[in-house]
């Protein structure tokens, strides 16, 4: 934009994106797609190269241990492992409610009593083991706790250092 000499307000006109879109955006409040934001480059006269590669996230010592730990729990997760860990889990729901405030913490412990309430295992998967922001957001109020064996998790520990 600065290049161009465009304006939030001009690029709004111009790709019909709302300007409090575009500002967002800008923030890192909001994320647009690669198609969106193709549109907005093109007004612009540039266009969107995607150039897909495998990344390492950086992740603080918490982050890690915690993807390392919900990992291996999906590995044991299935459809029949679920139903066997559901009372569990939504005591740890319950639980989690009483404790948790503020945001993003209140959302995300809502979200994760809307994938089990409709039982989305591949939901819980990619929660489980995505290293998105959202996911590890999500983990930070993981209903998980107590699912994992004890060798299992002295395992996952001791590999994690």
């Amino acid at each position: 934009m600065l290049e161009t000499g465009t304006t939030q307000s001009g690029l709004s006109r111009l790709s019909g994106v709302r300007q409090p879109s575009i500002s967002g955006f800008l923030s890192g409040r909001v994320d647009l797609s690669d198609e969106q934001l193709d549109r907005l480059l093109s007004c612009m006269g540039f266009r969107l190269e995607v150039v897909r590669r495998p990344v390492v996230p950086q992740l603080t010592r918490s982050e890690r241990r915690s993807w390392q730990l919900h990992r291996r729990l999906s590995t044991l997760l299935s459809r029949e492992s679920f139903e066997d860990w559901r009372p569990r889990i939504e005591r740890n729901l319950d639980r989690l409610g009483n404790r948790v405030t503020g945001q993003p913490h209140e959302r995300n412990l809502e979200r994760w009593r809307q994938l089990v309430d409709r039982g989305d295992v591949p939901g819980m998967h990619r929660v489980l083991t995505g290293l998105d922001r959202d996911s590890i957001e999500m983990r930070e109020v993981s209903p998980m706790s107590g699912l994992l064996p004890d060798d299992q998790r002295r395992d996952v520990l001791r590999q994690a250092g």
